[in-house]
């Protein structure tokens, strides 16, 4: 089943009257009880050129919620998502993680919606909570026709006095560290091929 075929199906059941609550995953909970699930896993790719078309609400929402199903430590579910619409808001981070970068590019691709992973350090395993949510983000992109990438120096930006500050204006209180920046939009051009797999990926006793 291609990409198309797949976000038909999402969108057939997210605009059902029906779809409320983990029933509106139902596309994306379906791969996970078929070799539809591996092949989704095997043909997402990281996306580094987007449209400048904003990906509308129950796309993102449908992501998100996605994300809130990840695996964490003892159920703990440490991590937050922020959802970064705000033209203004996402130019500014874009141009705090560039000066951390040391680049004058947008690092964020031209994409339009950033969703950012933070983790409550208090939990002693925030940081592979933080990660498995980034990795169901990316992979509900891509079943719904997204284009996503891991966009890195979430912890520098939360370091920071400017990070602080969305946090504050918030009202999220705790110890937070970024994890990782899920950059969503439609893909601009072609989808690159996967590189060839390593040979010793695995290894068995």
């Amino acid at each position: 089943m291609d990409r198309a075929s797949r976000q038909n199906i999402a969108l057939s059941y997210m605009t059902s009257s029906s779809c409320t609550s983990v029933l509106s995953l139902r596309p994306i909970l379906e791969f996970m009880y078929s070799d539809e699930a591996l092949k989704l896993i095997e043909s997402r790719r990281s996306i580094r050129s987007y449209k400048p078309d904003m990906v509308p609400d129950d796309l993102i929402d449908k992501v998100i919620e996605a994300g809130t199903f990840a695996a964490t430590g003892g159920g703990r579910q440490s991590p937050i998502i922020i959802a970064v619409k705000d033209r203004k808001t996402r130019d500014k981070l874009s141009k705090l993680n560039a000066d951390i970068m040391g680049a004058e590019t947008d690092p964020f691709y031209g994409a339009p919606v950033v969703l950012i992973v933070l983790a409550d350090r208090s939990s002693s395993t925030y940081l592979y909570d933080g990660s498995l949510v980034m990795g169901n983000l990316m992979l509900a992109a891509h079943a719904l026709g997204l284009g996503s990438c891991w966009i890195h120096r979430a912890k520098e930006e939360f370091d920071r006095p400017e990070g602080k500050e969305i946090l504050k204006d918030l009202g999220i209180t705790g110890n937070y560290e970024g994890i990782g920046h899920c950059i969503l939009g439609y893909i601009d051009g072609d989808v690159p091929e996967a590189k060839p797999r390593k040979e010793k990926w695995s290894y068995t006793i």
